[in-house]
This record gives C-alpha cells, structure tokens and sequence, in this order.
C-alpha cells in the first residue's frame, strides 16, 4: 500500500474522537526570538503524551479478526510502545513490547501501565528491533513497525492535516526525524494541501541517518542522545523515498541546542518536551536565518521525558544562561574574611548555594584562602555587578566557565 492524502484522510476519519485534536497555537515569544512567525503544534497534550498514537491506532484498527486474535508486538523506545499499549488495551489486543534496554524508566512503566508486557533487548533501538522480529515470528504475532508502515505513516500525516486545516497559511513545517514516519505522513498531507509549502526535517548531529541517506554518505553514530526518540540508525523503506521526493532539507542539531529548546519551551510556553519533541525548537534556535520572515509550524511531537533527566537539564539551562554560577574568590586566611565576602554578595543580592573554602590545594600564597561559590543571580548583567562589587571591596573573583564546557 503506497501513502497517498486519501490514505491520511482516511486516517483521520478512523482516529477522529480516539486520539486528542491537539492545540495549535501562535507562540510570540519564539516568533520574537526567532524572526519567524512560529506556531506550536502541542502533541505533547495527547493521551500518551506524543504523537505515536495516531499511526499505531490506525494501524491497529486496520488489522483483520485473525490478526487481532494472534496479538501485535511493537519495538519501540517509548512512545510508540505507549501508543500500541494504550489502544490496543482499549480494542481488546494482546500487546508485546520491546524496548531498549537502556529506555528512560518513566516511558517503561507507563508502557507497562498500559497493561503491555515489557521485554528489554539490546543496548539501541535497531538491537531491539532485530530481538523484536524474532520474538515476533517466534510467538505468531502481528509486528506494529514504529514507521515502515504505510498505515502508521498515514496516521502520523493527520498531524499536518490538523495544522494545515487550522491554520492555511503555514508556509514552512518542522518536523524531527527519527526513521521518518511522521515527516513522511505530514508531508504527503501538506503537499497535497498546498503544493508550495516547505518541509523542513530535523535531526540530532549524532543520529543523522536520514540526511546521509539522501546525501549518500556514511553516518557516524554518537554512542546515546537526550533525544532518544528519533536515535534511529537506519531510515525507513518507505519513508526514504517519501523524503527524498517532498522534503525540502534537514537540518542538524547539536545536544547543548535540544538542551536549550526543552528549558525554552518549559519556561516561556509552560510545557514539557521531551528530546525529540524539542528538536524542531532547537533547529529554529540554531538557524534562525533559514526561517526568519517565514510563517513556521513546528510540532512539539512529544513530552515523554524522564523527570530526573529534565531537573539535570534545567539546571544545565541555569547555567549558560548566568543565573547559576560558580564564582571562585581569593580572600585573606583572617578571621571574618569570608564573613565580608558574603556580605558583599548579600548586598547585590545573590543567593549562595553552596560554599566551598580550600587552604591547601591551591597555588595561592600561604596565609590566602580560595572560596568558590555556587550562586543564584539574575544573568549575566548581575554577574557583572556581583563581580564588580567584589573587586571594589579588594577581592579578585574568577568565573568558572560551567558554561564553555557544557556546549
């Protein structure tokens, strides 16, 4: 079966009232920050937190009494595994699912919750892919692939036709890449809606399997990502020539931008994005010039992140953006020295975190002392001011990049 707009409008017509007609809304800070006119498309606000839904529910719903009755099995790293989980509790099918064994613990138990059986095999997703076919033929059922399937490319294309129904005068859509199925879907469904719109893909720089497929080279994979969601090795069968023939160029992004794009979402639009669901946010940021001027839809394709990871990541946002800082300070080793220090920072207004105070691994004289701070500020005005007023009062201060070597 070849994906056609016909096939992704019969999609919808399945899916309609089962899976969330997600929001659609304008976003001016990102429009302001960016130059482009930037609207958001939150499936992130679907059951199942992404977008996965829509092509394993169409899929599903295709399958013949025989083939419901033998069960399905899906290899997935989270999302689709929660998708084919969910609805296929609901339809009454049996559901195998197998994950990578190295899978956020969140997106686990909430496939296990969905009352699927679990079976972590292999250190990636293709590992896992190549246990889950065996597993598949070994048990007689039915194999739900994550995007090699004309019925999930077509579920995942009513993305596009939600937004482009919305909102008609989108000209640009940004989509990430994992194997390609939802780039694949949306851009059937866009072109055929409107002939001139661009689609534009997005993936990591360490998982770049559908750009150098077009470009016939060889990918050199990076060993994780925070984007683990579209860490795909091996673009689809189908969705490669889908590609090749309706999207106009992917763009690449680096794991500090993905970083950057989930603490951006989470403070100005008060959403949770996952890796791969921030990735289209941090092409943006990253090449603001290839949009600027441009009315650009961007899907937010999932919100499925590990809480402990997105704690490590707001703190990392912290500090490249200069309200979390370690400041090192060279003070006399004197009674109330560090007394007067602290008082300083108390009079600009910085919060200490933390304090360490070091006499004998450090190259200053004897009878000096280094302190370095851990402090909240404001940005990087206000460590300006910190540090100024602290060589005002005769203490020399040295920022320690966190920053530089977090990029």
């Amino acid at each position: 079966m070849s994906v056609t707009f016909e096939s992704v409008r019969d999609a919808a017509g399945a899916i309609v009232g089962s899976v969330v007609l997600t929001p659609f809304l304008h976003s001016q800070t990102f429009s302001e920050i960016t130059g482009a006119d930037v609207w958001i498309k939150y499936e992130n606000e679907q059951f199942t937190a992404a977008f996965k839904e829509r092509g394993a529910l169409f899929k599903l719903l295709s399958l013949s009494p025989g083939e419901r009755a033998r069960g399905v099995l899906a290899v997935s790293a989270g999302n689709h595994a929660q998708a084919v989980a969910y609805h296929a509790r609901r339809l009454g099918i049996r559901a195998v699912i197998v994950m990578p064994r190295f899978t956020p613990h969140v997106k686990v138990e909430r496939t296990r919750a969905h009352g699927a059986e679990v079976v972590l095999a292999g250190d990636g997703f293709d590992a896992a892919k190549d246990a889950g076919r065996a597993l598949a033929a070994e048990r007689g059922l039915v194999f739900v692939h994550p995007y090699d399937d004309a019925k999930v490319i077509a579920g995942q294309g009513t993305v596009a036709l939600e937004m482009l129904t919305a909102n008609p005068s989108i000209e640009t859509l940004v989509v990430p890449i994992g194997g390609g199925g939802l780039v694949a879907g949306m851009a059937t469904a866009a072109k055929a809606m409107n002939p001139d719109i661009e689609v534009i893909g997005v993936e990591t720089a360490g998982f770049p399997a559908m750009k150098c497929a077009l470009d016939g080279t060889t990918p050199r994979f990076a060993r994780s990502t925070i984007a683990e969601g579209i860490a795909v090795k091996e673009p689809g069968a189908l969705t490669l020539p889908i590609v090749r023939r309706l999207v106009s160029d992917i763009l690449l992004v680096e794991e500090g931008d993905i970083e950057q794009a989930i603490v951006m979402l989470l403070e100005i639009e008060k959403t949770v994005a996952e890796g791969a669901g921030a990735a289209g946010f941090a092409a943006m940021l990253r090449h603001p010039e290839r949009f600027r001027g441009k009315r650009v839809g961007v899907v937010l394709c999932g919100g499925n992140i590990d809480p402990l990871v997105l704690s490590e990541i707001i703190q990392r946002g912290l500090v490249r953006s200069g309200r979390l800082l370690r400041l090192r300070v060279e003070l006399p080793d004197l009674p109330g020295a560090l007394a007067d220090v602290t008082r300083c920072l108390a009079d600009t207004n910085a919060n200490i975190e933390e304090v360490h105070h070091q006499r004998a691994f450090t190259s200053l004289p004897v009878l000096s002392a280094e302190v370095e701070f851990v402090l909240q500020a404001r940005g990087a005005d206000h460590v300006t001011e910190i540090r100024d007023a602290l060589a005002q009062a005769g203490y020399r201060s040295e920022l320690v990049h966190e920053a530089e070597r977090l990029r």
